[in-house]
Formats: structure tokens, sequence, C-alpha cells
């Protein structure tokens, strides 16, 4: 459906043929993005033609799409006011802001909180559906700097008036922040074995809006005000991960950059590094790996000298996946070899960040295997891999699986097609007790890598065990 407008949409054709694409094309693009989400869309040339020539303005999710592709093609986020669908159903742009002022960090951080709440009582998708395709790695860009440049706020104490809330403020004290550092260590344990979209892990975002927005808008002193922005921080880098591995990528974005503000509001460097970390991570996933590399290197760079050690290897090992991505099999290399070596320096007694606890030798073996997959070398996948699933654990649920995963492309492209499906049948198994939208992409990835094979009894028989999973609900 569409609405009328006054006259012909001049600022949409203006910004169509700067980016190069044609009426069918946009129209292709917006259904795409839809399907995306689930949304079954029917846009042709001819409705392009009238929001361009009549001003028509099409409803629900569509002007978000229109935004979203064109920015695509452009390599950076589009505004609705540049495309003149600015008056269209809004969907603010909540959470891509990093504010310099403290206060309208926890003004930014707090409205995003509230909207995802809003989004989940909406129905399916909810205001995250509406932003389908909206992420853009190029939003990053002024976080990263601003973070780089001034890594920690001077003073984030706080004296709350009445009008900001109902009744009187909050006063926060340290136990406070400690019900939220619980709620996030829960919540770790929680993601790890179950996956990112189990209805255990969908209460942090209900946690930050009931739990941690009242206490960000309370009063409190610099010292409680740091340990709490901590607090946030993690929590928000958790609704952010979880947010990614179910394929919500702009919900991720958006928690990605509230979480590295508070982060900076903490004085808490590491942590914003492992926000940085997490960014990469996603810039990667996505196919960026050139930008994945930048975020990851600024995380190493502001903490030489105050990560640990531990600290240290993670984040060159996350700089190591976004090499290889990139298809940098030397500067991989390196980057690996430089995590490996932090990681033989660390030590038990080190005053490792609680967050840090998945980390360990085995992880490392699981992304170094990663790496060598996007590079091509499968001799180097299989030896990693066989490393990193030496010691399978129930508590690191989801890993496992994508490392069974990686495994079965390691002996698939060494022509081992029994070991492959082998792997491939355990990785299935796994992936079935897991909400993990990532981990089932890996498995589509194997099956679309193993289609050369179809016709073998061992192909099909995966095929089959893995058509529950492929037609559950995301």
């Amino acid at each position: 459906m569409s609405r009328e407008q006054r006259g012909p949409n001049e600022k949409l054709g203006a910004v169509l043929a700067l980016a190069g694409i044609s009426n069918a094309g946009l129209a292709r693009r917006v259904n795409d993005l839809g399907a995306q989400r689930g949304l079954t869309l029917r846009y042709d040339k001819t409705s392009v033609a009238r929001w361009v020539s009549k001003g028509m303005v099409p409803q629900g999710a569509a002007p978000h799409l229109i935004a979203a592709a064109i920015g695509q093609k452009l390599g950076r986020p589009v505004p609705l006011h540049e495309i003149g669908l600015a008056d269209a159903d809004p969907a603010p742009e909540v959470g891509l802001a990093f504010p310099r002022d403290v206060g309208q960090a926890v003004k930014s951080a707090t409205e995003l909180y509230r909207l995802d709440l809003a989004g989940r009582r909406a129905g399916s998708g909810g205001i995250w559906q509406s932003l389908a395709g909206s992420f853009a790695v190029s939003a990053y860009a002024t976080p990263a700097s601003r973070w780089l440049i001034t890594p920690a706020d001077s003073s984030v104490a706080r004296d709350a008036s009445p009008s900001e809330g109902s009744g009187a403020p909050l006063k926060v004290g340290h136990s406070d922040v400690q019900k939220l550092r619980e709620a996030a260590e829960d919540a770790r344990r929680w993601d790890s074995k179950y996956g990112g979209g189990d209805w255990r892990s969908s209460m942090v975002p209900e946690c930050l809006r009931v739990e941690a927005a009242p206490l960000l808008l309370g009063s409190y002193s610099d010292e409680v005000g740091r340990a709490l922005f901590g607090a946030s921080a993690e929590l928000t880098r958790l609704a952010g991960w979880m947010a990614f591995d179910t394929g919500q990528q702009e919900a991720a974005q958006r928690y990605y950059i509230q979480a590295l503000r508070l982060a900076r509001a903490a004085a808490d460097v590491p942590l914003g590094g492992y926000v940085l970390a997490s960014m990469s991570l996603q810039a990667t996933y996505r196919g960026f790996g050139d930008e994945g590399v930048d975020l990851a290197q600024a995380a190493l760079e502001r903490n030489r000298g105050l990560a640990t050690a531990r600290t240290m290897s993670f984040f060159r090992l996350v700089e190591a996946r976004a090499h290889a991505r990139a298809g940098d099999a030397q500067a991989a290399g390196a980057a690996l070899k430089a995590a490996e070596g932090w990681l033989e320096r660390s030590r038990e007694g080190d005053n490792d960040p609680s967050w840090l606890g998945f980390y360990s030798y085995d992880r490392f073996a699981a992304d170094a295997a990663e790496c060598y997959r996007d590079l091509k070398a499968p001799r180097q996948v299989r030896r990693f891999t066989e490393q990193a699933l030496s010691k399978p654990t129930e508590e690191f649920v989801r890993s496992h699986g994508l490392r069974l995963v990686v495994s079965a492309v390691a002996e698939l492209e060494s022509g081992n097609l029994d070991a492959a499906c082998e792997q491939g049948v355990r990785a299935v198994e796994v992936a079935g007790r897991i909400s993990s939208a990532r981990t089932t992409e890996y498995v589509k990835d194997l099956l679309h890598r193993l289609e050369p094979y179809g016709d073998e009894p061992r192909v099909v028989e995966l095929r089959e065990r893995a058509r529950p999973l492929l037609m559950a609900p995301a």
C-alpha cells in the first residue's frame, strides 16, 4: 500500500541517479531485502516510477528497505530525509549515535533499550524487521575514531532530578551494579550453551530496559557511575552478540555502538577493546574484511600496556580472522603467531577480565582453523580443528557445533567425503539443540559445498537430517 505525497519525489529520483540504480533494480533490491526478513514484497519498476514521479509513499517497512538498498550501493547509510521519505512511518535512528556528552550517552542507550521492547511487543520482528538490511559497516567509523581519541570520560557523576522520571530518582550503589554483573555472567553461560535465540538469552534486553535503564537515569557518584557504566556496557555488548548470533545484524550494530560508548564512560579500555573486537567479528562475518582489520587494530592500539596477555591474544586473533577474510595470508599468519605468543605468556594468576572466561587455547585453535578455511588451506584447517575438538565441553555447545562444521569443510576440501559427512551429521545434531542462526548458516554453507556430490548416499542422508533445522523459523 502507498499514500500520496504532493508532487514528484525529486530527492528520491536524484539519489537513484547518483547511485546508478534503475527503477527495476531498486524494486528487485527492495524485494530481496524484504525476503531476508520473511516479507513477501512484489514491487516492480512501475511501483518505483510511482514513488518518484507521483510522490507515492510505500507503507510499512518499505521506506527503510529503500534507504537500505540505496545505502548498500552507495556504501554509506542513507537517512529517510535524503530520499524524500522522512514523513514515512518512523523507524528512529536510535542507537547509531556516539555522543560526546555523558548525559547524551545515557539518553542514547536508554532510548535503545526501550525501542527493543516495543519491537518485541509489536509482533514478528517488530521494529527490527522495519530496519531490515540497514547494517552499514561505515556506521562504525565515528564511534571507533571517537573512542580512540578519548577512551575515557573525565567524570560521570550524576545528580538526577525528579523531573527525569516517575517519582524520586534512584540512588545507585555498588549492590545495584553487582546485580547487573551477575545477570551478565548468567546470560553469558546461557548464550554459550543454548545460542543467542534461546528464551533465556532474550531476557537480556528486558534486563537492560527494566534494570539498567532506571539505574543509568538515577543518581550516583563518579566511582559508582564508572562501575555502573561498565556493567551496563557488558550487558549491552551481550545483547548485541545475541542479536548477531540470531541474524539481527542491524540490532547488533546499535547495541555494539552503545556498548562502546558506555565502556568509554566506565573508563574501561580493555572492555572497549572487547566491544571493538565484537564489531570486528561482525564486520568480518558480513564480508567486510578490511574494516574488520581496522576495528581489531583499534582495540589493540589503545590496549598496549593496559590489557592482560590473554586479552591481547584475543584481540590479535580477531585481527587474524579479518586479515584472512580479506585474503591476506601473510598478515593473517603474523597475527595468529602473535596471538599464540601472547597466549603462551598468559598466566593463571593474571587479572583477566571476567568476560574473557571463554578464551582458551581451544578457542584459539578453532578461530585459527576458520582463518585457514578462508585462506583455503585445508591441511592447516584439519590440524587446528583437531586441537579445537580435542576437549569437547557441554559449556560451549554452539562453539562445538561451529567447529564440527569447519572440520567437515576441511575434510571435504581434502577429498574425504565420508569424513566430511560424518562430521556434518554430528554438527547437525549439535545445531538442533541450540538456537543460533549463525550455526544454521554454517550448516547451509556445508550443504552448498556438498552439492556436487548430491547423489551420494551419505550426502543424501546428511541433507535429510538437516532438513528440520533448515525449515525451522528464524
